[in-house]
């Protein structure tokens, strides 16, 4: 027990280094700091939980029609593309339409860390002033700064799935492991 609870931890401390993440003193002050902090934050956590499940269970649903432990990460990685494009972000070419068909663990992680980056490039890339930019999001007036508030929210939704479904199948979130004494 203790050697996978120390392998699980050694697991997440090298995908938190390896991690293309902004140091403090590079983040942009004001809203985009804010929400560039926030998203490392989450990134760390969904790809650490990510990692942390075995492949094996990547295909496990709770219920028939109900999203699987994969198809909820593909999700978390579509969204981060599509969210954007109300706020005129435009995604990548070449992403399948069928993104959340992926259930190889390399090819999620993959794709994780892709949305990751580009969701950070983003918000990097947006000026202050385009943050108040009026915008349209499902047919509710919002402005660009909106359409990112509903992005960190929408991770954060499905990284409290993604917890929900690993717990389910014995998997800790590497962050919340109880220190040994």
């Amino acid at each position: 027990m203790k050697r996978t609870i120390l392998a699980l931890l050694l697991l997440t401390l090298t995908t938190t280094l390896a991690a293309p993440r902004l140091r403090a003193a590079d983040r942009p002050g004001g809203f985009r700091g804010d929400f560039l902090w926030q998203l490392d934050d989450i990134e760390k956590k969904i790809e650490g939980l990510a990692q942390a499940v075995p492949e094996a269970k990547y295909t496990w649903r709770p219920a028939e029609g109900v999203r699987s432990i994969s198809e909820v990460y593909m999700h978390i990685a579509g969204s981060n593309y599509f969210l954007l494009g109300f706020a005129g972000v435009a995604k990548p070419a070449g992403l399948s339409p069928d993104m959340e068909k992926i259930t190889d663990k390399t090819k999620v992680m993959e794709a994780l860390k892709a949305s990751f980056e580009f969701t950070r490039q983003a918000a990097m890339k947006m000026s202050d002033a385009d943050l108040e930019k009026p915008a349209k999001m499902f047919g509710n007036d919002t402005t660009y700064r909106g359409i990112y508030f509903v992005t960190m929210s929408h991770l954060h939704e499905h990284l409290g799935q993604s917890i929900a479904y690993a717990r389910t199948n014995g998997v800790v979130p590497p962050w919340s492991m109880p220190k040994e004494k």
